[in-house]
């Protein structure tokens, strides 16, 4: 690519992806709205179906939301009596999260979204996937992961992630 076509708006890998992660959180909007859910919530429940009674500081990782994201959207579930958190009885510090039985079932009214989703976008599962691998591939480029992992290889190493010394 030329150097005058570099800084080109529709050039940039940033504003494709940008511009599709917008579109996709529009067109998940009516889906949740009859779950009760926004989409940043949604994504805290699939993490929490997936795997229940971890830290906050755990969910947020896996989020990649911070605690000024995370501890309102926490309130507001909780509020909403879909979750508890509670202090973890082995180390005061630590703040865990567990579903309720209202939580859980919800669950069950979620697994169409995702087909759904698909359906209405005119994209195949596969399609879907596909861009899914891709996506997730370059994320751990650039967050210095190697292939098939889903820790920094800092970490893997011994080191931290998070500048902390």
């Amino acid at each position: 690519m030329e150097d005058k076509e570099m800084l080109k708006l529709e050039n940039q890998v940033c504003f494709a992806l940008y511009s599709l992660a917008k579109e996709v959180t529009k067109l998940y909007h009516p889906l949740l709205k009859d779950l009760g859910l926004t989409y940043t919530q949604y994504i805290a429940m699939l993490a929490l179906w997936e795997r229940d009674g971890i830290s906050v500081k755990e969910l947020g990782a896996r989020l990649f939301l911070d605690s000024g994201t995370l501890t309102p959207l926490l309130k507001k579930l909780e509020g909403m009596g879909l979750l508890e958190r509670r202090r973890d009885p082995r180390d005061e510090r630590i703040v865990v999260i567990e579903l309720t039985p209202q939580g859980q079932s919800l669950k069950a009214k979620a697994e169409c979204i995702p087909e759904r989703l698909f359906c209405s976008a005119g994209v195949s599962a596969e399609e879907a996937d596909a861009l899914r691998v891709q996506v997730v591939e370059t994320m751990r480029k650039l967050k210095g992961m190697p292939p098939g992992s889903d820790r920094p290889e800092e970490e893997e190493r011994g080191g931290t992630n998070d500048g902390n010394l």
